[in-house]
């Protein structure tokens, strides 16, 4: 038959297609050319050599075999379709094969008609081998697909894994950084507080002198009406022998008045050392019901006679204007206290330096003043000494920040009072004009 060796190139054909698709078997693909060779040498020998029974024969066993090839190969689920294809063209000529050996007349009977099948098994064949292609074809994108997504996932793995490396060592780098980061925020820590510290003691050291002379006068009226009461007394002794009964009552009077001034001048004495001892210890921390004008008073008279013992040549005016509807404030009377004292030291300073380029026209003045506005407290303290210039306002709240020479001053009381006032629920503010003064105001809370 004409066509068979047609029909067995094609079925070859499209079995090494589909081979290379699914699984590229070097093996396999070989054996199929070879087939298709020998295929193609079987019909230029049977167009050339007389012996058609015996060429027949080979054409036959060669289909037999082409079946059998297919029942063999590997994949057999997804060859499926070309068994289904292939098997009954395989059945129909093994089954004239069959009835021509077993009995001749009976194959010359049904030659059309198997002639008709298998020309139908061909028709048959190529349809479902061109259904098989475009099922191929849709595997065939599937599986690129597939092997795309297969790709791309390992690509997203790999990636996953260098990213998780870097995010490790990236993790390790940055616990490093955050444990010495802590080292240096504890040391700093420990550092900001022994400066506060010294802050608080220069204030203290401030302190001593003014301490000491405003001690001085409560003790030297106390050591007074002490002689005088004593005189008193051995003048009250006499009279008593004489019996002048009137002169005796009257100088018990005179002694009882001379006690109630000392004291009072004890107790005077008595509350500068409480002062000191509450400037000097560490802050309790809680606010407590406070009067400020006498913190005021007070802080401004210790600050202007420790200044005078430090500088003897060194005079200013001074004066407290308080209001005396002022109720008490709850404060840290210690913390409130320091901030006074800065403000008033640092007053003194500058018409003390002022003071050293001008004329003697110059009086040097410091004022302090109460005022109660509604449900606040204004607290200001000026001076009409060299005022701040521009460029340095913005930066006298800073920490370490001074304009005082090398020595004098830790840049830290004004940073610590603007923390200390900000942390009272207040204000701190400052006017200043270049060459006429400066006035630092405390806005409190009642």
């Amino acid at each position: 038959m004409v066509l068979e060796p047609f029909v067995l190139v094609f079925i070859i054909w499209h079995i090494r297609k589909n081979l290379r698709l699914f699984s590229p078997n070097t093996h396999w693909d070989k054996s199929l050319l070879w087939a298709m060779v020998g295929i193609v040498i079987l019909f230029i020998l049977e167009r050339a050599i007389p012996i058609t029974v015996v060429i027949n024969w080979i054409w036959h066993l060669s289909i037999l075999g082409i079946g059998y090839l297919v029942f063999r190969l590997p994949l057999l689920e997804r060859m499926r379709t070309i068994i289904i294809a292939v098997l009954p063209l395989i059945a129909i000529i093994t089954i004239g094969d069959l009835v021509k050996i077993i009995y001749l007349p009976l194959y010359e009977k049904i030659d059309d008609f198997l002639s008709f099948a298998i020309v139908f098994s061909i028709a048959w064949m190529i349809a479902m081998l061109i259904r098989s292609n475009k099922q191929n074809k849709a595997l065939n994108k599937e599986r690129q697909k597939t092997l795309a997504e297969e790709e791309r996932n390992k690509f997203i793995s790999a990636q996953k894994e260098k990213l998780e490396l870097i995010v490790e060592e990236r993790t390790a780098e940055i616990t490093k950084q955050k444990d010495e980061l802590m080292d240096a925020f504890t040391e700093l820590k420990n550092t900001q507080s022994q400066l506060v510290q010294s802050e608080k003691m220069a204030s203290l050291g401030e302190l001593t002198a003014g301490i000491a002379h405003e001690i001085q006068n409560p003790l030297n009226f106390v050591n007074n009406f002490s002689e005088v009461s004593t005189e008193l007394l051995d003048e009250m002794m006499d009279e008593l022998k004489s019996g002048n009964t009137e002169e005796v009552l009257a100088l018990a009077s005179d002694v009882k008045a001379n006690q109630e001034k000392i004291n009072h001048h004890g107790k005077r004495a008595g509350a500068i050392v409480k002062g000191m001892l509450l400037h000097s210890r560490t802050s309790s921390g809680k606010n407590e019901p406070t009067d400020i004008n006498a913190l005021c008073d007070e802080y401004l008279r210790l600050s202007y006679h420790g200044l005078r013992a430090k500088n003897k040549s060194f005079n200013a005016d001074f004066t407290a204007d308080l209001d005396k509807k002022l109720p008490e404030i709850k404060v840290v009377p210690q913390d409130f206290g320091r901030v006074l004292l800065n403000l008033i030291n640092n007053a003194f300073f500058a018409v003390n330096e002022k003071s050293k380029t001008e004329n003697k026209d110059f009086k040097p003045s410091v004022i302090v003043k109460t005022k109660l506005e509604k449900t606040k407290v204004i607290i200001s303290v000026s001076d009409n000494g060299s005022g701040i210039p521009e460029d340095v306002k913005e930066k006298i709240f800073q920490p370490f920040f001074t304009t005082k020479p090398t020595g004098e001053g830790t840049g830290l009381g004004l940073s610590l009072s603007y923390d200390i006032v900000t942390a009272h629920g207040g204000e701190l503010k400052v006017k200043t004009n270049e060459g006429e003064g400066t006035e630092f105001i405390i806005i409190l809370p009642v």
